[in-house]
């Protein structure tokens, strides 16, 4: 692949908690058909494709971790919601797992992606981050942060790591390799 450093990605857990929210409140009936996917692994160096933040010709940014939004309509089309994609928003999964994902076979190991589903009534229950991930070693922000209040729960300001891990003891949500992801959302 290259020498590509690693992209931190510092927005796309609370765009998908905001996206959750919006169809709580506006469409509650598909809700409990609804998911928020965190994508890394152990070594947080996550290749995905067709990202806008992209400067390369073949579309390629390797992230320490994405989160996405995804709408199961059946148990063989569902669609999904990725803010930062170049591809169609929404994206049928296929064709974003076909463009955007793509297999592991061609990876290292070191860069094979795992998926934590999350149920949209669940994430937004227990998700909580107070931002700390999107400051430098000064202090400052990376990227000027949103200008609504950090997200918490009554119980927790700071949880996102729980989120980001992939160890499928830690957190809330089903942790699957990449085939059990796929067969989860489309099934052939």
């Amino acid at each position: 692949m290259g020498n590509i450093g690693t992209i931190k990605d510092n927005r796309s857990e609370e765009n998908v908690w905001k996206v959750c929210d919006y169809v709580k409140n506006h469409h509650p009936v598909v809700l409990d058909n609804c998911y928020c996917v965190f994508i890394s692994n152990k070594d947080k160096v996550i290749p995905l494709w067709q990202q806008k933040s992209s400067q390369r010709e073949d579309t390629l940014v390797i992230w320490d971790y994405h989160v996405i939004f995804i709408y199961k309509q059946s148990e063989k089309e569902s669609l999904v919601y990725d803010l930062d994609t170049s591809l169609p928003f929404p994206c049928d999964f296929k064709t974003y797992f076909l463009e955007g994902i793509r297999s592991n076979q061609t990876l290292q190991p070191q860069f094979h992606r795992f998926f934590r589903v999350i149920s949209a009534p669940m994430f937004l229950q227990t998700f909580a981050s107070d931002r700390s991930h999107m400051l430098n070693e000064e202090g400052n922000y990376l990227h000027p942060p949103p200008t609504y209040q950090c997200i918490k729960t009554k119980e927790c300001d700071n949880n996102i790591s729980d989120f980001i891990s992939m160890d499928p003891d830690v957190g809330v949500g089903m942790v699957k390799p990449l085939k059990d992801f796929v067969s989860f959302f489309h099934h052939s």
